[in-house]
């Protein structure tokens, strides 16, 4: 079942893209480990020092994978060295997903296909 993760990082604003360039190594590691298929971070363009943070894994033992790899500890480390000011995320088990527009090429909030 795949897994999202999603949330935020809030920093000092002056030390946003500080922070972003130094995780550069970082980010690029994560997204080759396997069961990677997203690792996003991007810059709010309305919260000073907010960076968004999106990432999607084939399972939840890859993710427990990462949670361990030097990815993440040396994400840790990184951040924790430019002082964190706050932190929200969260871990959403997915359980069906599809295209946003169906065959036909309408957008649909409803679920219009069938679970593998």
């Amino acid at each position: 079942m795949r897994v999202l993760v999603a949330g935020y990082v809030d920093l000092d604003p002056a030390l946003r893209e500080k922070a972003l360039i130094g995780a550069e190594d970082l980010i690029v590691e994560a997204r080759g480990e396997p069961g990677c298929v997203a690792y996003d971070w991007t810059p709010d363009p309305y919260i000073a020092g907010r960076i968004h943070v999106f990432e999607e894994w084939t399972s939840e033992e890859e993710l427990s994978v990462h949670l361990k790899a030097p990815s993440y500890t040396g994400m840790l480390a990184h951040l924790g060295g430019i002082g964190i000011k706050d932190s929200v995320t969260h871990k959403y088990r997915v359980d069906h997903f599809e295209p946003v527009y169906d065959p036909t090429g309408v957008p649909r909030g409803d679920f219009f296909t069938e679970k593998a």
